[in-house]
């Protein structure tokens, strides 16, 4: 969610580019805080014998992680929520994925929701709620390697739609989850953000 801002309004951040440096810093520290620093606590609780395996197959060996994951997303929102270098649309963001990891950790009490799939509805929501409040059309993506290319924010939309897809398939054939687990955890996802949006900025 992060880069794809910072590709399509870095002056959202206070930066011209996704190449300076403060906006590196940023994406080192969002990626420390959700994923990182989270995995590692992952990997300890197998090395611990709280869970059996790392795919963590059962609603119980969820349990631990979501725990884990959900207090790192939470101090991240608050760390973000009064910092007048973070865009608001951002808070905004970070609050819709904090509400979908608790909201996703009380249903797989009783369901196996895919936790996979409630990212990419949140990627969805957020793509939409982009073009909504955006004034542009289109954005430019500057690469040393492929060059300079402008894509509409249709584009961009098709391609998300086309990932979250691609992911909910592949949960499917991994036989991780049922067709019933993917669409409420795109259904979360996705509504958490038009909740946090609410909260945020309207």
């Amino acid at each position: 969610m992060l880069v794809i801002l910072l590709i399509v309004n870095p002056f959202g951040f206070g930066v011209n580019s996704i190449g300076e440096q403060y906006s590196k810093e940023l994406i080192l520290r969002i990626f420390l805080s959700t994923f990182f620093i989270p995995a590692v606590a992952v990997v300890m609780l197998k090395f611990l014998g709280f869970i059996q395996s790392m795919e963590m197959k059962t609603t119980e060996e969820r349990i631990g992680p979501y725990i884990i994951t959900g207090i790192f997303y939470l101090w991240l929102f608050y760390n973000f929520l009064n910092n007048s270098n973070i865009p608001r649309t951002f808070t905004s963001f970070m609050l819709g994925a904090v509400i979908g990891l608790f909201i996703a950790f009380f249903i797989n009490i009783f369901s196996k929701i895919s936790a996979h799939a409630v990212g990419m509805g949140g990627l969805l929501g957020m793509v939409i709620i982009t073009m909504a409040l955006s004034n542009f059309d289109s954005f430019v993506l500057h690469s040393t390697i492929i060059g300079t290319f402008e894509f509409s924010m249709n584009a961009l939309l098709l391609f998300t739609l086309l990932m979250a897809g691609l992911v909910g398939t592949a949960r499917l054939l991994l036989d991780a989850h049922t067709p019933n687990d993917i669409y409420g955890g795109y259904l979360v996802g996705f509504a958490s953000q038009f909740i946090a949006l609410r909260f945020i900025l309207l």
